[in-house]
């Protein structure tokens, strides 16, 4: 979408029922509840309504820092700022998807971007995982992840939220959620299953990834758009 020099860039997955997710959690259901031909028999004024069955962290979403701390905060709790602000997009791509992203990764991804990181930044790591794996079985099974010094790099700086194309910013086999432990060291948080990022790849924009307001939520569904000044 684009209007009077700005850019939309949609950076959500679509919600639909048999989308991948994360073993441990609630596959996504979507069922009518109402629909027009039986609305009109009721009230005779036509109308359609699905019912949603879904998990926090099933598609586009971010984190309370609760999910991986009982000491954390709610979604309800965390900073508005933490998913609306000033955000820039790193190309990662060059990492093999069976390696984890190290400090040496991130400073050549900045370099090679031009770009600076300045405190309070939303931070997306582009690696290409969506572009190569979505709907395939490797979506889930094989792709990057922070290592514990890279996820300390980023908060060092004062980054506010790690987003990344992929189901985790942990690799799949990191029983260490060595990006998740930083998360919580810095009570921080993180953005999965984004898409689209080799739109923003190497820009500065305005990042909107806004959570529902659901009461003691681990995490929450998003909407993720970058807004892009053109």
């Amino acid at each position: 979408m684009q209007q009077k020099g700005i850019r939309l860039v949609d950076l959500s997955l679509e919600i639909y029922q048999g989308a991948p997710v994360w073993g441990l959690h609630q596959k996504t259901m979507i069922f009518p509840n109402m629909t027009h031909e039986e609305s009109i028999k009721k009230l005779g004024f036509p109308f359609a309504t699905n019912n949603l069955l879904i998990n926090e962290h099933g598609t586009t979403h971010c984190d309370a820092t609760y999910e991986f701390d009982p000491n954390g905060k709610y979604i309800t709790e965390m900073p508005m700022e933490y998913f609306y602000g000033p955000a820039i997009c790193l190309d990662v791509s060059f990492v093999s998807p069976d390696d984890y992203i190290t400090p040496r990764d991130l400073e050549t991804a900045l370099e090679r971007s031009g770009l600076t990181i300045e405190k309070g930044d939303i931070v997306l790591l582009c690696t290409k995982h969506y572009n190569r794996a979505y709907d395939t079985n490797e979506w889930l099974t094989r792709h990057p992840g922070l290592n514990y010094e890279a996820g300390k790099w980023l908060a060092e700086k004062g980054v506010v939220n790690i987003g990344i194309d992929a189901p985790s910013i942990d690799r799949p086999d990191d029983t260490n959620y060595s990006g998740h432990v930083v998360c919580r060291e810095y009570q921080i948080t993180n953005t999965e299953n984004l898409c689209n990022l080799d739109q923003v790849a190497n820009k500065r924009f305005v990042y909107f990834g806004l959570p529902l307001k659901i009461r003691k939520g681990t995490g929450s569904p998003i909407r993720a758009v970058a807004l892009l000044d053109e």
